[in-house]
């Protein structure tokens, strides 16, 4: 194989393996940092060798095993001019079990992902740090998506391993009996991990397919590890939002909001696997915030037309999930609810309410929504100026252009 193809197939590697390589060495070395630079190491030394010996394999497996001993000698060079013995300072590195053992859970990253979300870190920490470490998301990209400063998100991050290492926090999912009260965390963690694929936070590209699949993916082994009815809402709403993924953008690349999208082109057999979990969790009467995003998910998939969609359901959907999740972001989202039953004056009069509150005031979306029912109503100058804000706020290039295409699209008052 040509050097060149060899070095798109490293690039193609490094974009599928990278973090559960990078997982799997944080359990091998036992530190996120050493895990780090092994990974990079490991990469360096693919493009050094698979051009001369080709692809080996099984690209992960050499990875890790080059990355880990590489790492190992980099400890016993280090020890003869430090005089420490590196197998006593380094017991993860010497002997951690090879890679086939310890099946009882067979992802690293679903292990790495419970130790991220140790109760000894903060919530805001646990998210940001797995973000950082299982999916590899820049530490901009989660900033935006928690409408927190780069620096304060960083510092989280750099606490958090720090937090790790001095506990000596072991990677590992916890006993059964302790997994259901982390349950909580792991969950808003990967559907942050989903959120953050289906409708990326910046960039050129509307969506990060390899994250929704890998959200979908933890998701699922969740559910087989521990089947409660959250992570059955949890799966059940992934599943009815990525049905969608083929219709959300044009043939040319411009968003198309729901209303617009060409329904023979939702995944039915993902609807239906969804709708089945929804209906499984309802049935249980224990459900939560999940469980409820993903029954309003469903009715939405279960219109054949965008006329059909039963918004008095949905309205009544988002009332128990205001209940449950009282948070300015599901009011905007009833809001809108609203306005698609009671008309565009009922919901504007409500998003009027949630900016003048200020909690929103940096949030696109709601900008973007006021800017949708101004323009519905007529009121195009209100309109603009929503439009406007909501494009200052607005990262992601395919919803600059939508937004953009709808400011043009304005009739002056």
């Amino acid at each position: 194989m040509p050097e060149t193809d060899i070095k798109r197939r490293i690039e193609a590697v490094y974009q599928s393996d990278s973090r559960a390589v990078l997982a799997t060495l944080i359990r091998l070395l036992g530190d996120f940092d050493r895990a780090e630079e092994a990974l990079h190491d490991a990469f360096r030394a693919a493009l050094e060798k698979w051009p001369e010996q080709g692809l080996p394999e099984n690209p992960r497996a050499w990875l890790v095993s080059a990355g880990r001993f590489r790492s190992i000698d980099q400890l016993r060079r280090q020890a003869r001019f430090e005089s420490f013995d590196p197998l006593a300072h380094d017991t993860a590195a010497s002997e951690a079990p090879p890679q086939d053992e310890d099946t009882a859970v067979p992802d690293d990253r679903l292990r790495l992902i419970f130790t991220c979300c140790h109760p000894a870190l903060a919530a805001d920490a646990q998210v940001a740090l797995t973000l950082r470490e299982v999916c590899g998301l820049t530490t901009e990209q989660i900033a935006q998506a928690f409408l927190t400063p780069v620096p304060t998100l960083a510092q989280r991050i750099v606490r958090a391993k720090l937090k790790i290492r001095d506990a000596r926090i072991p990677y590992e999912v916890p006993a059964s009996g302790e997994l259901a009260a982390r349950l909580e965390s792991v969950l808003r963690v990967i559907y942050l991990v989903f959120n953050e694929g289906y409708t990326a936070s910046s960039g050129t590209e509307l969506m990060r397919l390899d994250l929704a699949s890998e959200a979908i993916r933890l998701g699922r082994l969740l559910v087989q590890m521990l089947p409660e009815t959250e992570a059955i809402g949890l799966l059940a709403l992934m599943l009815l939002h990525d049905s969608r993924r083929a219709a959300r953008s044009s043939a040319a690349g411009e968003l198309l909001v729901l209303e617009e999208q060409d329904r023979s082109l939702w995944n039915r057999d993902q609807i239906a696997e969804g709708v089945a979990l929804v209906e499984r969790a309802l049935g249980t009467r224990r459900f939560g915030s999940y469980t409820l995003q993903a029954a309003i998910g469903a009715v939405h998939c279960r219109a054949t037309h965008a006329a059909d969609t039963d918004w008095n359901r949905i309205v009544n959907l988002y009332d128990l999930l205001l209940s449950v999740e009282p948070t300015p972001v599901v009011e905007l989202n009833r809001a809108v609810a609203v306005a698609m039953r009671d008309g565009p004056a009922a919901g504007l009069a409500l998003v009027d309410a949630l900016l003048a509150r200020g909690e929103l005031a940096q949030y696109r979306l709601a900008h973007a929504a006021r800017a949708d029912l101004c323009r519905r109503l007529g009121r195009s100058g209100e309109a603009a100026e929503a439009y406007r804000r909501a494009l200052a706020l607005t990262q992601l290039e395919p919803e600059r252009q939508f937004l953009q295409r709808r400011l043009a699209e304005l009739a002056p008052d």
